[in-house]
């Protein structure tokens, strides 16, 4: 099935963010670390070098593209397949967004990369910013998010304690929780004040929703969450599992579903909700890929979790 666009993906929908038309500047699995729980699996070798990943020219041309043939989104928002800040350039589709449409901008970061200043000038123009926050120190830090090696847990505590001096947009940190890892209180606690420290204007709380990157990883409960969000403080909100409301049923192209997959690889029910559609019209619609050969079924999980098939990629 051809593809119409190669970086772009979406609109799709999301609790905080509406539609949003998600861009992909890095190749898959390309990523300064090599998280435990990452939805896309193993990262074949962690890098932190920058550089000019996929031409920010073709880029470009497909948002123009985007733009005249619909253009309608509620956020653009820098993410996907790896880690975007890897682009030297990424921040030049937060100033098309600028200068070419009304449309808020979001970068989705793991925050490693900001102890580079450049790469702070370039996040700087995103309307919003999340960064990734799960440890509290060297040991839970390498033992959770694998980093590329030179980059160090207090290195990325810095950098984004430096982005938050200069940045005046709206910036989040996601803390992910691992159920036995980093869920005892007294753990969450140490990293509570390492968020603290950064003053993030939302702090979300998330935990394992569809298979991990290694096996062993186990979701934390939703009791558990609300008592960790709690440490957290009123700027803290669990985001795992939710139900959305009062969002409308969302029509979606099977190319539109199949950019979502190949980068958010996820089960009949969890794409079902989504997208505000009933399970079964979904079933009905992974179930003609998979006939097709375009889809996979990983029958690991309680629930069967749907991947593009490598070959379709």
């Amino acid at each position: 099935m051809p593809n119409a666009y190669q970086y772009l993906f979406g609109p799709v929908p999301s609790r905080r963010l509406g539609r949003s038309l998600g861009v992909d500047l890095i190749p898959f699995k390309t990523c300064t670390m090599d998280c435990v729980y990452c939805q896309l699996g193993e990262t074949p070798c962690a890098v932190s070098e920058r550089g000019e990943y996929v031409p920010m020219r073709d880029v470009l041309a497909e948002l123009e593209r985007w733009k005249a043939a619909d253009g309608t989104a509620d956020h653009i928002t820098l993410a996907g397949s790896g880690e975007p800040t890897l682009h030297t350039q990424f921040g030049e589709v937060l100033k098309w967004a600028k200068s070419s449409t009304t449309i808020p901008s979001v970068l989705l970061s793991n925050g490693t990369l900001m102890h580079d200043p450049d790469v702070r000038i370039q996040a700087a123009l995103a309307d919003k910013v999340k960064v990734t926050l799960s440890a509290w120190d060297e040991a839970s830090f390498q033992q959770i998010h694998r980093p590329a090696q030179g980059v160090a847990f207090d290195q990325l505590v810095k950098g984004e304690r430096a982005f938050r001096e200069e940045y005046t947009g709206e910036l989040s940190v996601e803390v992910f929780i691992i159920d036995g890892v980093n869920s005892q209180l007294s753990d969450v606690k140490k990293i509570a004040e390492v968020v603290e420290s950064i003053r993030p204007d939302r702090i979300d709380i998330n935990t394992a929703v569809r298979p991990a990157a290694d096996a062993s990883v186990k979701a934390a409960s939703e009791t558990d969450l609300a008592a960790i969000a709690e440490i957290f403080g009123p700027k803290a909100s669990v985001t795992a599992s939710f139900r959305k409301q009062g969002v409308e049923a969302m029509q979606i192209s099977e190319e539109a579903l199949l950019g979502l997959i190949k980068r958010h690889p996820a089960s009949c029910e969890q794409l079902a909700g989504e997208f505000n559609l009933p399970k079964e019209e979904m079933r009905r619609t992974l179930d003609n890929l998979v006939s097709a050969g375009i889809l996979q079924r990983d029958q690991s999980g309680s629930e069967p979790c749907f991947f593009i098939r490598q070959e379709s990629q």
